[in-house]
């Protein structure tokens, strides 16, 4: 099993510094790699268009504040920092959770769109992904609170990437209150490692909302990963990417994954990462039941 951190920054700065019509097909070629991220969709997919629609650097366009901001994320030592985190991470879940089945990762790491107000106003400069075993998708605006989160940021992924390579996960039938325990649960991992800088920052506004905990808590129960964006991300996420508001701020339900798991450690007496494999609904039980 490794973990290869790609060295995406040589790559970024090809891109950056290429004719534009030379960047898509660059661009393509650094994101081969990674492209069994997509493996579940249907037919075959633009990985550009993939790239822009996760809120990637442009490749369509010149934005002066592109190449000074990966700049900045190579001189604070991203990539580095990241693959020495994910290593100690996986050394600590590993301890814990010894049987794990664990792949062969790979990290890559992308410099965000600043001209995407959602991107920067909503998700706050940073969206990443780890549930597809084998890769952690990582993108960041350098922003000083991110540049601070690096390390959480990846061990949060990772943590995910761990729990799907071993739990059953179907797009089909899957619970919100799966993703929101899943979330949760990455919290807490990366908060076991680095304190307070593992929250995921969305998710900290509604930290002890109760009235966003019993709207998400509600709809625990609801299946498809197509209503997942409201109760997971917000509503803001879900009118942006086609799904039905319900009523939530964002990041409701990583701040209710929080406390349900939160709830749950507390009256197990067990760490996140002892945590790993247990069952969504045991920790919404649990919790609730503690909550309440």
């Amino acid at each position: 099993m490794t973990i290869d951190v790609i060295d995406s920054y040589t790559a970024m700065r090809d891109i950056l510094s290429a004719p534009l019509a030379d960047r898509p097909p660059l661009l393509r070629a650094m994101l081969e790699p990674v492209a069994g991220m997509y493996r579940y969709f249907p037919g075959e997919v633009d990985l550009v268009a993939m790239h822009h629609g996760g809120s990637g650097f442009r490749v369509d366009r010149d934005d002066e504040r592109a190449l000074p901001a990966l700049d900045v994320l190579h001189g604070v030592g991203a990539w580095e920092r990241i693959d020495v985190a994910l290593q100690a991470a996986l050394a600590v879940q590993l301890d814990a959770t010894p049987r794990i089945v664990v792949p062969d990762i790979q990290v890559l790491i992308v410099l965000g769109d600043s001209s995407d107000a959602h991107f920067m106003n909503v998700n706050l400069g940073v969206i990443a992904n780890g549930s597809v075993g084998g890769y952690l998708w990582l993108n960041f605006w350098p922003s000083p609170e991110n540049l601070a989160r690096l390390e959480a940021t990846a061990v949060h992924e990772l943590n995910h990437n761990l729990r799907y390579s071993n739990v059953m996960w179907d797009p089909a039938t899957v619970t919100v209150g799966e993703q929101v325990v899943g979330e949760g649960l990455a919290d807490a991992f990366a908060r076991q490692l680095y304190g307070d800088l593992g929250y995921t920052r969305i998710g900290l506004p509604s930290l002890h909302d109760d009235a966003v905990y019993r709207r998400v808590v509600a709809g625990l129960g609801v299946t498809g990963m197509q209503n997942f964006a409201a109760y997971v991300h917000g509503d803001a996420a879900a009118a942006r990417f086609g799904g039905t508001p319900v009523g939530l701020p964002t990041g409701a339900g990583y701040a209710v994954g929080n406390r349900l798991i939160d709830a749950f450690l507390t009256a197990t007496a067990h760490t996140a990462a002892e945590a790993l494999l247990v069952d969504a609904a045991e920790v919404i039980r649990v919790g609730v039941a503690v909550m309440d």
